[in-house]
């Protein structure tokens, strides 16, 4: 007690008798611990591990350096050398966290550049597909969060845009997945085989008979009108809703797919002119019961019918039928009859441009 209170008396008698000769802890002590801090908030250890490694030693050599000073009797304290010593290690520490906030600003914009490339390619093939108005609301949530992105790395936030990164791959997975099972279909070489044999078959029949035929292509949003086996218009057209897949049953949107024929042609419908097919067909009763077997479609949906190749505007989705502009409808009308085969497929080759699309991916 008696010593304590000797030093205390010391202390105050050196206060009074030298007031600012007595050296002070430099403000370098401060700087470097909340430095040291960020540092280690930042990964350094995982950015820069040397550069790291060099710094903390230096640290600790500095703090053992203040430690022996303040052992010192107060007269006799002298912080400059380890100030000198304290500025530099702030200054290796700068280096390390520039060098730091150049590898993530590196990072995220590497980051961003894909994820930007697999925007654009899935906004390309959601163009494609009816289907990907679902999957376009997910891509313009992950453009949104691109565009805060930019501006936290223009602020030098990268900790904060690197999480938003993740939220933005997210976004992506979840378009991905939104339209991955509907462009599928346009890969399996299995299902081309399919389409490609409904294809050549009416093309074959349309040459021996010397007859008109319609192949219409899902793919290329197209319709072909053979003559004698040889291609002789091309047009435009709009597909279901859900125009890709493939007509399970009714109102779903879909296309159906299938070698049909006109049953009927209708110089007036609510559609301009029209062409009935004869959906459904036997193939189409039996994948319905099938698919209903397995629990794909609603216990109490129907089949459907009045499935039409018509008019009224190519841009608009339908309910299944396929849409021409009014004046190619007039020259496709002009061109078929009653007993007119038509098929429809997904694709007819294997490099169709829903695939080459996906590849892109």
């Amino acid at each position: 007690m008696v010593k304590k209170l000797a030093r205390v008396i010391i202390s105050f008698w050196v206060s009074l008798t030298f007031g600012c000769a007595v050296s002070s802890l430099p403000p370098e002590v401060k700087l470097a611990e909340t430095q040291e801090h960020n540092l280690w908030r930042s990964g350094a250890e995982i950015y820069t591990p040397e550069e790291y490694s060099i710094y903390i030693s230096a640290l600790k050599k500095g703090k053992d350096d203040i430690i022996k000073e303040e052992a010192k009797f107060v007269l006799f304290r002298n912080y400059k050398p380890v100030k000198t010593e304290l500025k530099e290690i702030l200054r290796q520490g700068d280096e390390i966290l520039k060098k730091i906030q150049e590898q993530k600003s590196n990072n995220i914009l590497n980051q961003l550049a894909f994820f930007k490339d697999k925007i654009e390619n899935l906004k390309g093939l959601t163009l494609r597909i009816n289907e990907g108005r679902h999957a376009r609301k997910d891509i313009i949530k992950a453009e949104l969060l691109i565009s805060e992105i930019n501006f936290l790395c223009k602020n030098n936030d990268y900790d904060n845009a690197g999480k938003k990164l993740s939220v933005v791959s997210a976004f992506i997975e979840a378009a991905e997945d939104t339209i991955a099972p509907i462009l599928n279909r346009y890969v399996d070489k299995n299902q081309i085989a399919r389409w490609q044999r409904l294809v050549d078959d009416i093309i074959v029949k349309s040459r021996d008979k010397e007859t008109v035929a319609i192949v219409v292509n899902k793919s290329e949003r197209s319709l072909t009108i053979y003559k004698g086996g040889i291609p002789f218009r091309v047009y435009s057209v709009g597909l279901g809703r859900n125009g890709s897949k493939d007509k399970l049953y009714a109102g779903d949107g879909a296309t159906p797919e299938g070698r049909y024929h006109i049953i009927k042609k209708l110089a007036n419908s609510h559609y301009y002119k029209a062409l009935l097919i004869n959906y459904p067909n036997e193939e189409d009763r039996r994948q319905f019961i099938r698919e209903k077997r397995l629990g794909n479609i609603p216990r109490k949906a129907g089949m459907g019918g009045l499935i039409e190749i018509h008019g009224g505007g190519k841009d608009n989705m339908t309910y299944g039928c396929i849409a021409l502009d009014n004046k190619p409808m007039d020259e496709v009308s002009n061109l078929v009859n009653v007993g007119t085969p038509v098929a429809i497929v997904g694709a007819v080759d294997y490099e169709n441009s829903i695939a080459a699309a996906i590849k892109g991916l």
